[in-house]
């Protein structure tokens, strides 16, 4: 019996040791944790300012030049309308110059029967409506051209207004990755031949709509946003299949809102090493595909291998401190608008 106890001791022993590393390493597929996912918290809130403000001033500076080129054109319909009433005016004025309402009256009275005047009286009635309409036609004509003209200058001032914001903008995102340290022009990662992504639905006026972590996360038991599914579903259909995960609980940052995910480089999971070989190449093509659809998609930012990429600053230098996850050297970071 005592022959039997340390077989049993070390059989119980490996059995314990066995626990504690499943205990202790974590699994390929947990995500990415820690509020310094993307950064700090203020560095975070400074590079969603800057991207959210960038891409309002970028759709408001469209959206003016969409109309200073339809009131252009409304100007210019205007202007050719008064000119081709010109004519008909002076003819009316040179009329009224010669006649004048004694004129008009010795013409009425002058008829020879009554039926002579009833015929000048309708005659002198056709004419003045048809004077009356003449002038109308080139009153209001006058009066959209000068309303448009007003409203160009006004256009104008708004584009100053908007492409000073954008210049603001991109130099708060700027200066708010050298304060982390990162801040230089990269490489980056660009493919002309990136597949083209279905567009998540806008405004009427083109801006984004506000949304909430309202759909279900396919990736967790979490909520997400309809504009960052649309952009997960999306990724999928261009073959971007590897391991993904969205929403989690965290202090700060776009995942707890359902508006950020995290896509791994290897196909089964976050690998706690750099993404080499075939996994970077998958995570060069995939944050490539998210910034050639960023328009599309509404992308705030893209974090890939030391890099992260801005609408208004495009790919810049960005290392976090610590493993591969702070890095982002093992998956792709997503943020949605």
């Amino acid at each position: 019996m005592a022959a039997t106890l340390p077989g049993r001791a070390k059989h119980a022993l490996a059995l314990l040791a066995a626990l504690l590393v499943l205990l202790v390493a974590p699994p390929a597929h947990a995500a990415p944790g820690g509020d310094d996912e993307g950064g700090s918290k203020t560095l975070r809130a400074q590079l969603e300012s800057a991207a959210k403000g960038h891409l309002q001033a970028t759709q408001k500076l469209e959206a003016s030049k969409k109309r200073q080129v339809e009131l252009k054109a409304a100007l210019k319909q205007a202007q050719e309308k008064s000119a081709g009433l010109e004519g008909r005016v002076k003819e009316i004025a040179n009329r009224s110059y010669r006649q004048g309402r004694f004129s008009t009256m010795a013409m009425l009275l002058n008829s020879s029967s009554p039926d002579a005047f009833m015929d000048r009286m309708l005659r002198l009635d056709q004419m003045a409506q048809v004077d009356g309409h003449a002038l109308a036609q080139y009153e209001d004509a006058v009066t959209v051209a000068e309303k448009a003209t007003k409203a160009i200058a006004l256009e104008i001032k708004e584009q100053q207004k908007q492409v000073t914001v954008l210049a603001k903008k991109k130099q708060q995102a700027e200066s708010a990755l050298a304060a982390a340290g990162g801040g230089a022009v990269a490489g980056g990662f660009i493919n002309a031949n990136s597949p083209l992504a279905r567009p998540a639905p806008r405004n009427p006026d083109g801006s984004w709509p506000r949304e909430g972590c309202t759909v279900n996360d396919p990736t967790t038991s979490g909520c997400i946003t309809p504009r960052l599914l649309n952009a997960y579903q999306q990724a999928r259909a261009a073959g971007f299949t590897h391991y993904t995960s969205c929403f989690s609980r965290r202090d700060s940052g776009e995942h707890p809102k359902g508006r950020a995910c995290d896509f791994a480089a290897a196909p089964g999971g976050f690998e706690n090493v750099n993404a080499t070989g075939s996994d970077r190449t998958y995570g060069n093509n995939l944050a490539a595909y998210f910034v050639r659809n960023a328009g599309r998609l509404g992308v705030m930012y893209v974090i890939w291998y030391r890099q992260i990429w801005l609408p208004n600053t495009g790919w810049r230098s960005y290392s976090g401190s610590g493993g591969p996850a702070a890095t982002h050297t093992n998956h792709v970071h997503l943020s949605i608008l």
